[in-house]
């Protein structure tokens, strides 16, 4: 059975990865992309590498235009998601790359975003610890019609300490989390400080001091994962590439806590993962090992001086950290393979 799909926002990055995944899925057709601004365009000429529908017109986002498929992705700016998913059927399966559904606290929602609470939705992390029994968010995604994707840097800092809060192995006070993205990150929008005279050659911090909308779905995430309160202090960081995302996480060892038990936790917690991949002792991940894929490489370590776990991970924001992790979703959902449309390894030099 081939399922029918609409890809709105597909002029921006993370709508652009969709249909860059899309187009080689076995399951899955795209046949209806839409846009604001750029309606009535043709597609290749906005997005050109997607050579296999170039020849699409992007046409206006509306629940009109996106009804009828039986898939919709929403790659639209925060805010903007609700009101139309909110339109579309309930039988359709909807994918929310912002967001407007991430969290579960209409509190955390209003101090970060503002505006109305939408509502949660399952959130689409299939490798995410959810309990500290182990059970994973792929069990919550079966036959789902509603579906959150979270934001790049949550999922990578998740995937980071899901393993080691959920097997009590790490403190879920004083969490450090350090990671540089991409300028992708930031969407398509022309901004100054995204020029390339700007960025090459330099790297910046912003969101500093417990700011960044993502702190709280990051805390929401390990909240599940350690059935405990979680308190983070989360840097976000801009690199000068276009792809990629490397974080850097550190925790206070809890006692007894070593680096074989932490090991055996992230290798049992993975093993069984098609994208997730922890690392021989000594291998350090790369941002370049994982570009244009949805995997994920991490390493860790103990450091006995300061008694804290190190993990650090890569992975490429627009994929695993958007739209692979929902095309990833939609395939659970609909019983396919999970693994169909993400084939792609990493792509080097």
């Amino acid at each position: 059975m081939t399922y029918t799909a609409a890809v709105s926002g597909a002029t921006g990055y993370a709508g652009g990865e969709v249909l860059r995944l899309l187009a080689g899925h076995p399951e899955i057709t795209v046949s209806t992309v839409t846009g604001h601004s750029t309606a009535g365009q043709r597609l290749g000429s906005l997005q050109p590498h997607l050579h296999a529908l170039a020849d699409m017109e992007v046409v206006e986002t509306t629940p009109e235009n996106l009804s009828g498929h039986d898939i919709v992705f929403l790659a639209l700016p925060h805010g903007q998601s609700a009101e139309i998913a909110a339109q579309l059927p309930e039988d359709t399966v909807v994918v929310d790359a912002g967001a407007d559904h991430r969290l579960e606290s209409s509190g955390a929602w209003d101090a970060f975003y503002g505006g109305d609470h939408a509502g949660h939705w399952p959130y689409g992390l299939p490798e995410l610890i959810i309990d500290p029994s182990g059970v994973k968010q792929r069990e919550k995604l079966g036959s789902a019609t509603r579906i959150a994707v979270p934001g790049c840097y949550p999922t990578g800092s998740l995937l980071a300490l899901a393993p080691a809060v959920a097997a009590g192995l790490v403190s879920t006070r004083d969490i450090v989390i350090v990671s540089a993205s991409g300028t992708s990150g930031a969407g398509k929008a022309s901004k100054p400080h995204l020029l390339g005279a700007e960025v090459m050659g330099s790297m910046s911090p912003y969101g500093v001091g417990g700011g960044h909308r993502h702190t709280p779905e990051i805390e929401q995430g390990l909240g599940w994962a350690s059935g405990q309160d979680v308190s983070i202090s989360f840097t976000p960081t801009l690199a000068p590439m276009p792809r990629g995302i490397l974080t850097t996480a550190t925790a206070p060892l809890t006692e007894g806590t070593t680096l074989e038990t932490a090991l055996k936790a992230y290798q049992d917690a993975y093993a069984d993962e098609p994208f997730i991949h922890v690392l021989p002792q000594g291998q350090w991940p790369t941002t370049k090992s994982v570009v244009g894929s949805n995997h994920v490489a991490l390493q860790l370590a103990v450091d006995p001086h300061a008694n804290r776990l190190i993990v650090s991970l890569v992975l490429d924001n627009l994929t695993k950290g958007t739209a692979g992790g929902a095309v990833q979703s939609v395939n659970i959902a609909l019983g396919l393979s999970e693994t169909a449309g993400l084939q792609h390894q990493g792509l080097a030099p």
